[in-house]
Parts: structure tokens; sequence; C-alpha cells
């Protein structure tokens, strides 16, 4: 992969930024840096550090996807109601038989865990759980 200013900056922007953007506000900020950066070339930047395996792209049904280039592995919990992004620690999960797989070639296993975050979860829920509420 060829080495761009503009690249650079997608990239600073993501291993500085502590959650999951979009990539509206990646180019946003990148923008902000560097005004000579176009929509175009922003997405595309993302997407080629996305086949290249730099950033992993985190698919959020009905909302924009989110972007994230942390270089640990994790998985990530989906909030049902804000659509927030978080990491959850990674742990190995069971690649599936490979008779369900068919000649598909499995490359890796990642879970999306969905619900409500902590904000988003009644007071009530979150106790009943055995959540600690503030």
């Amino acid at each position: 992969m060829r080495f761009t200013p503009q690249r650079h900056c997608v990239m600073a922007f993501l291993m500085e930024h502590a959650g999951h953007p979009t990539a509206a506000e990646i180019f946003q900020a990148v923008n902000r840096l560097d005004p000579r950066s176009s929509r175009a070339t922003t997405y595309n930047n993302l997407r080629d550090l996305v086949q290249a395996g730099l950033v992993r792209e985190v698919a959020v049904e009905g909302r924009s996807a989110r972007f994230d280039a942390k270089g640990m592995r994790h998985h990530h919990f989906i909030c049902d109601r804000c659509g927030k992004v978080e990491d959850v620690d990674w742990y190995d999960v069971p690649k599936p038989a490979s008779s369900s797989l068919g000649k598909r070639i499995l490359r890796e296993c990642e879970l999306i865990v969905r619900g409500l975050c902590t904000g988003c979860a009644p007071a009530k829920g979150r106790r009943r759980m055995g959540v600690e509420t503030e």
C-alpha cells in the first residue's frame, strides 16, 4: 500500500480516536487538518485500509458503518437504542463446523454482542442483571 498524506491523516485520526467514528466523522476531522482531502479520497482510503487489514469496519444495521484501528484484537458490543459501539475483550470464538461452511474459506470469527449499553439500559434492569449503577 502506498503511503499518502491523506491516508496518513485517516490512519492517525483512527489511532488517536477513542470511539468508533463513521466515515463522515473521519472525513470531517481529516478535512479540518487537510482541506485538500476530498470525501471520495477519505472513503477510498478507508476502503483500502480495511482491505489491507489495518482498519476494521463495524457494520451497524440501519446506521452508518463505524471504523476501528485498534491494533489489539477485540469484539464489539452495539447498543440497540443509541447505536454506540464499544469494545469487548477478545476471547476465541469456536469456529463453525466445516460442514456448515460448504466451500467457503474461513478467515476469522468475530463476535458482535447486541443489547442496551449502560447509558440506555433502565437502572432497574441493570440492578437485576447485577450491573452496578452510578
